[in-house]
């Protein structure tokens, strides 16, 4: 291993906190590989309680949930930090609603997925998530970008995959049950004709793992991770998105 000096300081734009410290984790790990053992990126990671946002998201009305984001990424900013990532898919349905621009450039967990299953070669993704996210905008667009189809489960599956993430993986249990429930939804989801699951809310993969997935995983958490290191040591460039919505690939 080699060390890599002056790499780029990354900002965790946190919004769940079991998601943002899984990414936070990876990144030191996954950093460790191109710079050595105990040695690292530099990483801010500024989080608001998420409880406040909760209920805008289910009216529709975004400007709490984008307000507490747009108070975060000031706090990095002031810090000095150089790009964010937002470990949290459901908060990137906000941050395309900001109407003036982030003060920080970031990676968009959505484009992140996307390219990853294209260079893949994958064909029809199943998409999980929280049920915003599912029947959302964010990822129906990213795939779209990059000539994806994609799948959604059904609704009362939808129902069963949301309340496991609220109700369990956000308070840190992790059990058996919800392991084969969401086997179960994937290998219906197979049977769609999906080849490959998006675990596309950042504390699914503490309960799915590529082992108790009928499917091959992407993983949206440790692709979001391993490509803000990339950023991070100068391998791929800064990005320039700074929210709103993408308008091209």
């Amino acid at each position: 291993m080699t060390h890599v000096m002056n790499t780029k300081h990354v900002g965790i734009l946190a919004h769940s906190a079991d998601g943002a410290a899984l990414c936070y984790l990876e990144m030191v790990r996954y950093s460790a590989r191109y710079l050595g053992p105990h040695h690292h990126t530099e990483i801010t990671l500024s989080i608001l309680p998420m409880g406040p946002a909760l209920p805008s998201y289910g009216r529709g009305d975004l400007s709490v949930a984008l307000g507490l984001l747009q108070q975060s990424a000031a706090r990095l900013y002031a810090a000095d930090c150089d790009f964010f990532v937002c470990p949290d898919n459901t908060a990137h349905i906000a941050l395309e609603h900001a109407e003036k621009a982030l003060l920080l450039p970031g990676l968009h967990i959505a484009e992140v997925v996307a390219q990853r299953a294209q260079s893949d070669g994958r064909r029809r993704v199943a998409l999980l998530g929280t049920r915003w996210t599912m029947e959302g905008p964010t990822y129906a667009a990213a795939f779209a970008r990059h000539g994806m189809e994609f799948r959604i489960p059904s609704v009362s599956d939808r129902a069963i995959v949301d309340a496991i993430i609220f109700d369990e993986l956000c308070q840190g249990i992790i059990s058996d049950g919800a392991c084969r429930e969401y086997a179960r939804v994937i290998e219906a989801m197979q049977s769609e004709g999906c080849d490959v699951v998006a675990l596309s809310c950042t504390e699914i993969p503490l309960l799915v793992t590529s082992r108790t997935s009928p499917l091959p995983i992407l993983d949206s958490t440790r692709l979001l991770a391993h490509a803000a290191v990339d950023v991070a040591i100068g391998q791929e460039p800064l990005p320039i998105w700074r929210g709103g919505l993408i308008t091209d690939a």
